[in-house]
């Protein structure tokens, strides 16, 4: 998994698997979800983003016990 903050188009891009995007769908305005061929979720796109999400310049991971 892999998060990109794109600076200068305020994108934040939440890159769950590697592979090639067949479809997207604006589910929600400002919220892109990209999904492979056999549709599964690959990334999460948020556009505005510093706008939506808190602190989008940084990133706190954790794993649940």
């Amino acid at each position: 998994m892999k998060a990109v903050y794109d600076v200068k188009t305020d994108t934040l891009v939440l890159e769950l698997r590697a592979g090639p995007v067949a479809e997207s769908n604006e589910d929600k305005p400002g919220i892109i979800l990209d999904y492979d061929a056999d549709g599964n979720i690959v990334s999460i796109e948020i556009l505005d983003a510093s706008r939506r999400v808190e602190e989008a310049r940084s990133m706190r991971f954790e794993v649940a016990a």
